[in-house]
């Protein structure tokens, strides 16, 4: 009994940062999508650090919001698995980490140099010019990582996020 009420706890985390993914994302819409983009979803990305299940979250919020991205099947599978490769590698990297301000600095770095693979993929698809495109896609990431890290540094202070 115990053991199935941990994974249903674990289960309704996962689908309510998927959802809060997708809300914060479609909320700003035009700027969520494209070669210069601010998607404030993003400072979720911080949650990998303290639990591997938001790993989950977070790749599962972006497939669904990527559905409604212009760049249609490419984005659906190529932004997921940035998103699932760039959280993984931060809780991953974290682990070794003591200071939460260290662990949101690492998933910071991470997941804005991770943006090289958005680049690609709308130089591949849109034709738009990789070099600035990777420097505006990282800006807008970095700013939302920034805000982010400062929301979870506060709350991280306040309530236990790895359970």
């Amino acid at each position: 009994m115990e053991k199935t009420r941990i994974k249903t706890s674990s289960l309704t985390k996962i689908g309510v940062i998927a959802a809060l993914y997708i809300a914060i994302t479609m909320l700003v819409a035009p700027w969520s999508f494209g070669a210069t983009q601010l998607r404030f979803s993003e400072m979720l990305n911080h949650l990998a650090i303290f639990n591997k299940r938001y790993i989950w979250a977070l790749t599962i919020g972006c497939a669904i919001v990527n559905l409604f991205s212009p760049l249609g099947i490419l984005d659906i599978i190529f932004g997921t698995l940035g998103t699932l490769v760039m959280t993984t590698v931060s809780y991953y990297l974290s682990r070794r980490l003591k200071s939460v301000a260290a662990k949101l600095t690492t998933s910071t770095i991470i997941c804005t140099i991770a943006m090289w693979s958005v680049a690609l993929e709308l130089h591949l698809v849109s034709k738009a010019p990789f070099w600035p495109t990777y420097f505006s896609v990282a800006f807008g990431e970095l700013i939302s990582l920034i805000i982010g890290a400062i929301l979870f540094y506060i709350l991280a202070k306040r309530i236990d996020l790895t359970a």
